[in-house]
């Protein structure tokens, strides 16, 4: 088994052997921030349409990902428990497993059975590691995950003690690629994001140079930069296939990244991991910034991610049916170098990629409130947000039953009380504040399970 304490060589194999070609399997995949893992149950994902399960091994002190079916019946492992062994149990029959996937109970066999020594009996395991505060997933070959690098932001292995990092995490209605497309393309966002991060104001040319390219990815430069040059040169990183960042530094804000990971689950369907790295001049914004609940900042970015998320959900089915990647030229109208980025993803695409998910259609379009749920997407596999979800109910609750009582008892206080009317002002303002306070909680449980039809940009 390849834990957490793996020690990657440091040839990089991602992508398979073959250089004319790159192998979606041959990589490694993050699928969790290890602070949002419970390590009391097991945790279920999809990597590349194969079903996973996460679990803490509590013996060797590591994370383990197996494939989430029991070898016995092809229950889900997922559904079980971490039994008082520290073993993962199937919930069907009670078979329990170690870190290494090798069974180590058949409750149903006679004391002196050996049918939990056959290879048969053992779980699929998958290579794991943590790097920079994530779980990764090794989804092809056991042998290959030692020779194989991860990809991690090489920024932040640079004095990590420096950075100030803020981290989100959302499934997302569309393909990795074209989530990666989206990110890579910076003029976007004065229009896009118009009153979240951008200012349509802010537009001016895009002049976007790739400076260089290969099967491992590519590297750009944006000389002027966004906000029409104030922040000062733009440096991008595209590792293939699933990492890119953005790179600013400023002299009034300090060096900045923009990180995006895109971890495929299926067709139409990825995780994104979304980092922003700070290395502030002043103490004060990293101040405010860890001053800041994480769920509450999650609630924000949540509202940037849905800005495109509509109508990229629409615009990569017009894009499969005029051909995809390999019709680019004729799908898109690219006359200027903002597009640069976008050229070279599919570019890339086209000369070395094999499709993850071969001969698989896109699904149907998905209904736009359904586009916009925040709770299955994010904030149910959100330590943070899970927990501000159920004290946020808890309180509006509570405060539910103080209105109530104030209610129901202010008029017998004042029927049978002296100084009636200290105790009406009183107990008016006390309901009154409940209320207030009740409305409140009741806009944030929203923001944590549901996204507003209309962007900020649209609004009057």
């Amino acid at each position: 088994m390849v834990s957490s304490s793996l020690q990657v060589e440091t040839v990089n194999n991602a992508g398979g052997t073959d250089s004319s070609c790159f192998n979606w399997q041959e990589v490694w995949y993050p699928v969790h921030y290890v602070e949002d893992l419970d390590k009391n149950k097991p945790t279920p994902f999809t990597l590349l349409d194969r079903s996973i399960v996460i679990w803490w091994d509590r013996d060797q002190e590591t994370w383990r990902v197996f494939e989430d079916t029991c070898p016995h019946r092809l229950a889900l492992l997922s559904e079980g428990r971490i039994n008082k062994q520290g073993q993962l149990e199937c919930p069907y029959h009670g078979w329990s497993f170690n870190g290494l996937g090798e069974c180590v109970d058949i409750p149903q066999q006679p004391l002196e059975g050996k049918a939990q020594i056959s290879k048969r009996a053992c779980a699929t395991y998958l290579p794991t590691a943590v790097r920079q505060g994530l779980l990764f997933v090794y989804a092809g070959d056991v042998e290959n995950a030692a020779k194989t690098k991860i990809p991690i932001v090489d920024p932040l292995e640079e004095e990590p003690e420096k950075w100030t990092v803020l981290n989100t995490f959302r499934d997302i209605p569309y393909d990795a690629l074209t989530l990666l497309e989206n990110v890579l393309d910076s003029s976007h966002v004065p229009y896009t994001h118009h009153g979240t991060i951008g200012k349509r104001e802010n537009v001016s040319p895009v002049e976007l140079q790739v400076t260089e390219s290969n099967r491992e990815g590519f590297k750009g430069i944006w000389l002027e930069g966004p906000r029409r040059g104030t922040l000062g040169t733009q440096y991008t990183t595209f590792v293939a296939p699933l990492l890119m960042w953005h790179e600013l530094t400023a002299k009034q804000f300090g060096r900045t990244l923009t990180v995006v990971y895109a971890t495929p689950i299926s067709k139409g369907k990825s995780r994104l991991f979304a980092r922003f790295p700070f290395q502030f001049n002043s103490k004060i914004p990293e101040f405010f910034i860890k001053l800041t609940p994480r769920w509450y900042s999650h609630i924000n970015q949540n509202r940037i991610l849905e800005d495109d998320q509509i109508f990229l959900h629409y615009q990569e089915r017009f894009f499969e049916k005029l051909g995809g990647s390999s019709q680019v030229s004729k799908a898109f109208y690219l006359p200027t170098k903002a597009d640069a980025y976008v050229f070279e993803l599919h570019q890339w695409i086209n000369q070395y990629s094999l499709d993850p998910f071969i001969n698989q259609k896109l699904p149907p379009l998905i209904d736009k409130d359904i586009l916009l749920e925040r709770y299955k997407s994010h904030t149910e596999n959100c330590s943070s947000c899970s927990q501000a979800l159920k004290n946020i109910q808890t309180s509006k609750m509570l405060l539910g039953i103080t209105i109530f009582l104030g209610l129901t008892l202010t008029p017998l206080l004042t029927r049978f009380l002296p100084q009636t009317t200290t105790i009406a002002v009183i107990a008016t303002s006390i309901i009154t504040l409940a209320g207030v306070i009740w409305l409140y909680l009741g806009k944030l449980e929203k923001a944590l399970t549901q996204g507003a039809r209309i962007p900020t940009r649209n609004l009057s």
